[in-house]
């Protein structure tokens, strides 16, 4: 007699358990740790304003963190290519732009990647012809940026709108040495650009510097270069993923102490993926108008993807929220007794 209040018993055992079997097979899992990993994919650009990784790779300070995990690098020419090897996952850990790192975590719905640093604070640029005296003189004028809703790209717009010129400009996508090349011909007026190209065009076309974006940022700091993960391999590699982060930190540190040093390095660097090397003068500009740095101004997040709305790439301000995972990077900033970099609510969903 005393079975069935048993069996029944058993019965809503197994009911629950069931139902929670369920439940958990309908939630994503989030990937387990899965240690060090063998080889870890890094992209980065070959321009100034991605000295950090220039320096890293170039002084083996990566390789040094990383230990017996491969290092394999990939350079771009600009963020919507290194963003579609993220997403296609041929890429792990890249040094972006912060207009691309944001297209990135909307067009993933926020799922496939991770802000984890910054690199660059500066570094850009509005250079036109010498007889173009203010914003009101590009009416009618070709003036370049690098690809379609890349950095400097939603930045070039942004202003345009800001000015009433939205229609009045014609903006060219042109990769970065080509549009040195259309600035010589006179085919183009000005151009938007990250360092060292728009010092070069400057030095090597005549230009002029009609407005540097510095000035529109309060402080004069902005992210022209962050640092972005894919969330699977973080989930998977946290150790790989610090130990980038410990060569990165030290790749910033060191530029800071060894400024002379540092430009050598980065000129050796360009000179081997790009075949040419920096004249003196060029880099000595490029490397003013930078600043090396592990802070991603997160705080400008919300506003630059309002920006890309602006400036007509978008057609709603992407969802930052839960964008930034700091906590690797402020473990390695800690570790040295540096301070730590600050989500600004971020990291919050």
């Amino acid at each position: 007699m005393n079975l069935k209040p048993a069996v029944a018993i058993a019965l809503i055992a197994l009911t629950a358990l069931s139902g929670c079997s369920r439940r958990a097979t309908d939630e994503p899992a989030a990937a387990q740790s899965k240690g060090a990993a063998t080889e870890v994919r890094l992209g980065y650009f070959p321009n100034v304003t991605h000295a950090a990784a220039l320096i890293g790779v170039e002084k083996g300070l990566f390789a040094k963190e990383l230990g017996s995990t491969k290092l394999t690098t990939q350079t771009f020419n600009a963020g919507p290519d290194e963003v579609n090897a993220l997403l296609g996952e041929s890429l792990d850990i890249a040094y972006i732009g912060s207009g691309p790192a944001i297209n990135a975590y909307a067009k993933s719905k926020g799922e496939a990647v991770k802000l984890i640093s910054g690199a660059t604070s500066g570094g850009a640029q509005l250079v036109v012809k010498p007889e173009i005296n203010s914003v009101e003189d590009l009416k009618g004028k070709t003036v370049a940026t690098p690809q379609l809703a890349n950095t400097q790209d939603v930045a070039l717009k942004k202003y345009l709108a800001g000015q009433n010129l939205t229609g009045q400009v014609t903006v060219q996508n042109v990769e970065n040495a080509q549009t040195l090349d259309l600035f010589k011909k006179g085919d183009i007026q000005g151009a938007w650009l990250p360092e060292p190209w728009s010092s070069r065009v400057v030095a090597e076309a005549g230009a002029k510097v009609l407005l540097d974006e510095k000035t529109l940022w309060e402080g004069g700091q902005f992210p022209t270069t962050v640092i972005i993960v894919r969330t699977k391999f973080l989930q998977e590699h946290p150790e790989t993923v610090e130990a980038v982060l410990k060569g990165h930190v030290a790749a910033v540190d060191w530029a800071k102490g060894n400024a002379d040093d540092a430009k050598k390095t980065v000129n050796a660097a360009l000179e081997k993926l790009t075949s040419k090397k920096l004249g003196d003068k060029i880099l000595d500009a490029a490397w003013q108008n930078i600043e090396l740095t592990t802070d991603a101004q997160a705080k400008t997040f919300p506003q630059l993807a309002k920006d890309a709305v602006t400036a007509g790439v978008a057609t709603e301000a992407a969802n930052v929220a839960g964008y930034a995972d700091f906590t690797l990077l402020n473990k390695v900033l800690q570790a040295q007794g540096k301070p730590q970099v600050q989500a600004a609510g971020l990291d919050k969903k």
